[in-house]
């Protein structure tokens, strides 16, 4: 998950998408050093249009090492599998109107906070497009959360392991 303390956010039972957002251009140096190396900048709630209908994704960065914008979609609730084809259509809108010469095709990165790693498989699984579904927390996590957190993912990653392995002997 990003860990998104600097905000200020408190742990609110609600609180509007345009919050989240605002707090997060409020702290902009910190939220790109929290996404990593080579992030910068490009919009906030850049209109897309098919037809006579808008849309807007929420923040849009340029991915300098990879080559490739990043589109930023909040939700301040957990994930929902209509969120994976909200995220898709954008991806396949950029790839059309977007992409500069020399661009790598987009990635999509939904931001909510939680998800369901069955619900995320399920939407996400056979797109063609680069999609990715992370939660933030807006505090650090006390250790009995992290020991959690570590137990969870290292059980999905042995599972995925042994699932792959499986496939490969079936396929020798």
């Amino acid at each position: 998950p990003y860990v998104l303390e600097f905000t200020g956010l408190a742990e609110l039972p609600a609180y509007q998408e345009s919050d989240l957002e605002q707090a997060l251009l409020d702290h902009l140096q910190a939220f790109l050093l929290e996404l990593g190396t080579g992030f910068c900048f490009e919009a906030r709630q850049k209109r897309i249009t098919v037809g006579t209908k808008h849309d807007y994704i929420d923040l849009v960065f340029y991915q300098r090492c990879l080559r490739c914008h990043v589109l930023l979609d909040l939700k301040i609730r957990p994930f929902e599998h209509r969120d994976a084809g909200q995220m898709n259509f954008y991806l396949n809108w950029w790839k059309k109107h977007g992409m500069g010469k020399g661009d790598r095709p987009p990635v999509g990165v939904i931001l909510c906070s939680d998800r369901e790693g069955a619900e995320v498989e399920f939407a996400t699984t056979g797109l063609s497009n680069k999609l990715f579904v992370s939660r933030y927390l807006v505090a650090l996590p006390s250790a009995e959360q992290l020991r959690s957190f570590l137990a969870k993912d290292r059980a999905r990653i042995e599972a995925f392991m042994e699932h792959r392995g499986k496939g490969k002997m079936k396929n020798e």
